[in-house]
């Protein structure tokens, strides 16, 4: 029951007797190591389990051995390598305990370790998801948030202006419920797409959600930079498209924020985009407008 468990398990584990001889090892082990259990079995376990240091290159001491002498748990030092037999090397990470017997004297030793290439890439592709818009792959609010933060501190620096335009789809909902949100969904992969022809590669691209899409324009020199991607916006979905076989007509109401004028601060500059945009819709829509300061007093 013990080996058809730990046969069972995603982690390879190796276990060795108390001279560091390998006494058992796992289906995982056999994979990452390259070495199957007939031909490992009775081997120092060095032989088959060799690690090096990822950075210096050197030998990295058996993690077996050291739980042995110093009678606890260790973990292998991050960027260890395995050498498989093959030849190759792998990125692991890995610990390994002392095993005791009934009297509590240490009998040996077992190391569990994984393939840390595909825990990284895991990793990796959660991050991505985290900040990225699962529809278009666009960044969403929170990475946003952090580039337009950035770029605010860049702007201060080297003195110059940034432009935030809130867009929204006009008539989005009637879109949805005339053709479904499939359709819907296509028409806003598109959209991405046709806003990315229009801006520079070092701008940021946001869906926020729902219709709504915004554009940071870095280090602008001054507001008829805006403006000019703006008009562009508004000229490149002037025409139909057809989606899905169906022909759709695309408005766009653009807000535009500016950086210093409207806003010191991510959080404000994002609201007055906004409250920009939803003005450009009261006055037409298909149109674009800055966000300017209500006045108080005579």
């Amino acid at each position: 029951m013990a080996q058809i468990t730990l046969d069972a398990i995603g982690d390879a584990v190796l276990v060795v007797d108390s001279k560091g001889i390998l006494i058992y090892l796992n289906k995982v082990a056999e994979t990452l190591t390259g070495w199957l259990r007939k031909e490992a079995l009775g081997r120092p376990v060095e032989q088959v389990f060799f690690i090096f240091d990822g950075v210096t290159r050197e030998r990295a001491e058996s993690p077996a051995q050291r739980a042995i002498n110093e009678g606890r748990t260790v973990e292998l030092a991050l960027g260890s390598v395995l050498i498989r037999r093959d030849g190759s090397d792998m990125a692991i990470e890995d610990s390994a305990a002392p095993i005791r017997n009934h009297l509590g004297e240490i009998a040996g030793a077992v190391i569990v370790f994984h393939d840390a290439s595909q825990s990284g890439t895991v990793m990796q592709e959660m991050s991505h998801n985290a900040q990225h818009d699962f529809l278009t792959g666009l960044p969403n609010r929170m990475l946003l948030t952090e580039r337009l933060t950035q770029a605010i501190g860049m702007a201060d620096r080297h003195r110059k202006q940034l432009a935030l335009l809130f867009l929204d789809l006009d008539f989005f909902k009637q879109i949805n419920d005339s053709y479904g949100h499939s359709v819907g969904d296509h028409l806003l992969q598109e959209v991405a797409v046709e806003i990315a022809a229009c801006v520079r590669s070092t701008d940021t691209i946001s869906r926020h959600g729902g219709d709504e899409f915004v554009i940071l324009l870095t280090e602008i020199a001054e507001r008829q930079d805006a403006i000019q991607v703006a008009e562009k916006l508004l000229a490149r979905f002037a025409e139909p498209r057809v989606i899905d076989g169906h022909e759709l007509r695309i408005h766009l109401s653009i807000g535009i924020s500016v950086y210093p004028e409207n806003g010191l601060d991510a959080e404000t500059l994002m609201h007055n985009a906004d409250t920009a945009m939803y003005n450009a819709k009261g006055n037409g829509r298909n149109s674009y407008q800055f966000f300017r300061q209500v006045q108080s007093g005579p």
